[in-house]
This record gives C-alpha cells, structure tokens and sequence, in this order.
C-alpha cells in the first residue's frame, strides 16, 4: 500500500504514520462477520489516524468475506469476465438481458443477487455456457462486430480455432487481415478474383467452393450466410496470421488481390463482374433483377481468366493491375 502524510488530530500536523494488521468486526445487512482489517497509527504520538487507502481496504475485506460465506460471486471473478470473453461492459449486459449499467454497477462493487451471482460465475467458469448465451442472445447485441469477435475469442477458449480450416477459410482470414475496408460485397468479389486468377497463372484453383450468379455478381452462399449481418459495413478481421500457410505462389495472387482489387469498393468490383463472361453467361436471359442460385461453373471462370491472362500479356501476378485499371476506366 503506497504511503503519503495524513492529518493528525492530537498532532494537528501532516504526519507519517504506520500500519497494522488488526482482525475486525463489523456488521453487514444485519448480520456480524469477522475479518483482517488494517488500522493506522500517526507515528508521532502512536493515535490512530484516518487513511482513505486503510478504510478502503477493510470496506474491501469486509464485503468479501460476506461474499465468501453468501457464496456470491468474487469482484475479481466479475472483473475478468469481459475480457476472457473478449465483449465491453454494456454490450456483455445487454447480452445477458440487463439493464445496460447493470454489468458496470457489479464491477464498481454493488453486490448481485444470488440469481445473477450464480449466473456470473457460471460463465466465468464454464465458457461452453457463456457461447450458449452468446448464440441465444445475439440479437440483444446492436454491432455484429461485438458478437463476431466475442465469438472468436470463446471458440479460441473452447478448442474450436484448433481445427484445420479449409483453404477458402485460410483465403478470407487472410484477406480480412490485409485489407482494412472490406465489407461482405467486396470480400464476394475477392474471393472469385482469387480463384479466376490463380487458375489463369497455376492452372489448378485454389479452393473448391463454387459461387452464384446473383443479382451483385458471383457470391459463395455459406460465406454471404456468415457475413450477411455486418450489410455494408467493414468486416472485423483477425489481427495477426501466420501466411507461411500459403505456398509462394499462393501468397503471390493473394498479395496482388489484396493490392489491385480490394482497392476498389464492392460496388465497383460487382459492375466489373456484370460485363465479364463467367457471370453474364451463366445468367443468360435472366432479367437484371431476377435472384439466381445458377453456379458458375469453375470451367467458365477458368477460361474467361486464362483468356484475360493471354490478352493482357501478363507475365507475373503483379500484372493483374492492367486489368483491374482497364476495367475501372471502362465502367
């Protein structure tokens, strides 16, 4: 306990003064509880003097041994929830169907019923429940950003990060790493770039998924279905990746994705898709606003690329900026 002079009521000075341990007794919600408690004297004349740190410390002691032999949850235990799950205080409140203060008033030292103490401990403990609550209660949650990255953290917790990730999913952490602004349209557009332009320099695609030909351009359903709630805004990405996952040849698309398309929104990546082949042949005759589940077909997309490759005389992935440029100009 850091020390400073105090005022001393017999001395009528600022004093130094010293600390004892002393074991307390105090009443609490009209019961009697015994405790170590610390008492300070003026080291002058040895009378007792007041320190806010020494009263804030029995105040402390008192209330947790209280807590202790009510069973209520710890303050320590309430202050580690937030960030073993990775969520603010006002967002982890409304998650749990409170008051959006409610969270905060525990942290500062108001005392939970036995009802909420039992559920917070819980989740400190048990983070498979706290993801039941998560998954249940989302929609309390006003930013997919919030639940997208509490959910990140309690998968890390429960082992679930650990599993192998598919290329597609190695392709998108990696992109959401790199690119600063990339909302759910522009990440779509990305993707099938990655693929269009890997066949056309490797021959061989890079992920076996397939996309759509929908209203905005080729879309790969499951990953529209993970990101649907973030709309337009940017996609919280991760904050570290290890690329070595990639081969060198990988990276060298990706890099070159990452720096001459996903420098263009989403909207200007979906109008360059409408006047290339893989998506207005697989749309055919349908009318612009028409939806359609029509898969394009990864030979068609291998073919227009290889073609675009051939054109514009590319020697190595860098050159994917003519394209990019050329199309920008034309739209």
């Amino acid at each position: 306990m850091s020390r400073s002079l105090v005022f001393c009521e017999e001395c009528r000075n600022e004093v130094d003064y010293k600390i004892v341990d002393k074991e307390m007794e105090d009443s609490l919600k009209g019961e009697t509880y015994h405790y170590m408690g610390k008492e300070a004297y003026c080291m002058e004349c040895g009378v007792q003097v007041y320190v806010a740190k020494v009263n804030d410390y029995n105040l402390k002691a008192l209330y947790d041994i209280f807590r202790k032999q009510k069973n209520i949850v710890a303050i320590e235990t309430i202050q580690a929830i937030p960030d073993k799950y990775g969520i603010g205080k006002r967002p982890l409140s409304l998650l749990l169907g409170w008051g959006e203060h409610t969270f905060s008033r525990y942290l500062e030292g108001d005392m939970p019923t036995k009802q909420y103490s039992d559920m917070l401990q819980k989740i400190y403990d048990e983070p498979a429940y706290y993801r039941t609550i998560l998954e249940r209660n989302k929609s309390n949650l006003k930013n997919p950003t919030t639940y997208n990255k509490s959910k990140r953290t309690v998968d890390a917790l429960l082992g679930n990060s650990g599993k192998e990730m598919t290329k597609m999913e190695l392709v998108i952490e990696y992109l959401l790493n790199q690119c600063e602004d990339i909302t759910p349209l522009a990440l779509q557009k990305a993707l099938y770039y990655v693929q269009g332009f890997y066949y056309a320099f490797n021959s061989d695609f890079l992920f076996s998924e397939d996309c759509e030909a929908w209203l905005h351009g080729p879309v790969y359903r499951d990953i529209f279905a993970k990101y649907r709630d973030y709309k337009y805004d940017p996609i919280d990405g991760a904050k570290q990746f290890d690329a070595t996952v990639f081969s060198s040849s990988e990276k060298a698309i990706l890099d070159s994705i990452v720096k001459h398309i996903c420098c263009y929104s989403g909207k200007v990546l979906e109008n360059f898709t409408h006047v290339e082949e893989p998506w207005l042949e697989t749309r055919g005759d349908l009318a612009e606003n028409v939806s359609s589940d029509r898969v394009i077909s990864k030979e068609l997309i291998g073919k227009y690329f290889s073609l675009v490759k051939e054109n514009y005389m590319m020697i190595n992935s860098n050159d994917i900026k003519k394209y990019s440029q050329n199309m920008f100009q034309q739209i």
